[in-house]
């Protein structure tokens, strides 16, 4: 197996973080290449590989896997302990997880209930912040048809932002909480436009960004140009990323993985 260490060439200067004596030390986030379930992690560690569109695959330390926005077009690189899914097109759910999959955490509202998930395995805690979709057939409001569903572990908090079509509103912000991870869409186009992508991330405040829905290097180019007056740009050279509380980024930034 293959390893490439990522260099991040940052400055260690926070902005609404914590001061740089505070900072553990500058980051050192290793990138990995395939294939998927590599080495056991280290106990302060999560994995996050990109499979593509809007789906990751993410394992803790103790050896739960999740897959975020879980679909019957792409091949899956193993069957989940936790399968997240949200609902505003079928490359965002499955209408037939693999019943292997111990929980199936579909982020929409179904028959009237609104979608409240509050769930541990192993060592990986899943909620999920519902938010609204249009609807593509009359334009009108769908509500809670999408949800952010957050992913703690090993100390870290890690946001999947969904098929977001909307800014986040106070209380929405305010009920996600501490994010240290955000998995961002930035097509700029079926979700939510480029510019209110980069105000709603800043709002989450969270070190590091991971794009996802990218539609492209033109797509992905035109959020960069726009996120670089804000944030640190960086490349993983890989689709899988090892990230530990430690090796979080002191300056918010971008970090690209392979894929789209």
């Amino acid at each position: 197996m293959r390893a490439a260490l990522v260099a991040f060439a940052l400055t260690c200067v926070a902005l609404g973080r914590p001061a740089a004596a505070e900072v553990e030390k500058c980051p050192d986030m290793v990138a990995s290449r395939p294939p998927f379930l590599k080495a056991a992690l280290a106990g302060d560690r999560v994995r996050l590989t990109f499979i593509g569109h809007a789906s990751f695959l993410i394992e803790t330390p103790g050896g739960t896997t999740a897959i975020t926005d879980y679909n019957d077009y792409m091949r899956m690189p193993v069957t989940p302990v936790i399968a997240t899914m949200n609902k505003a097109h079928s490359t965002h759910y499955s209408s037939h997880p693999d019943p292997a999959i111990k929980r199936v955490l579909r982020g929409w509202r179904v028959e009237g209930d609104g979608p409240r998930w509050d769930v541990t395995e192993g060592d990986l805690h899943v909620r999920n912040v519902p938010t609204n979709i249009r609807s593509w057939e009359s334009g009108a409001t769908e509500y809670d048809g999408n949800s952010i569903f957050i992913f703690e572990a090993a100390g870290l908090c890690i946001a999947h932002l969904g098929h977001l079509h909307h800014r986040l509103t106070p209380d929405h912000v305010k009920e996600i909480g501490h994010i240290d991870v955000v998995l961002a869409p930035v097509d700029g186009s079926y979700t939510l436009g480029v510019q209110g992508m980069l105000e709603t991330i800043a709002t989450l405040r969270a070190p590091l960004t991971i794009p996802m829905h990218i539609f492209g290097p033109s797509t992905l180019a035109r959020f960069l140009d726009l996120a670089r007056e804000k944030f640190e740009i960086s490349n993983a050279g890989s689709n899988s990323v090892e990230i530990g509380r430690s090796s979080l980024p002191p300056k918010p930034t971008i970090l690209v993985l392979d894929g789209r």
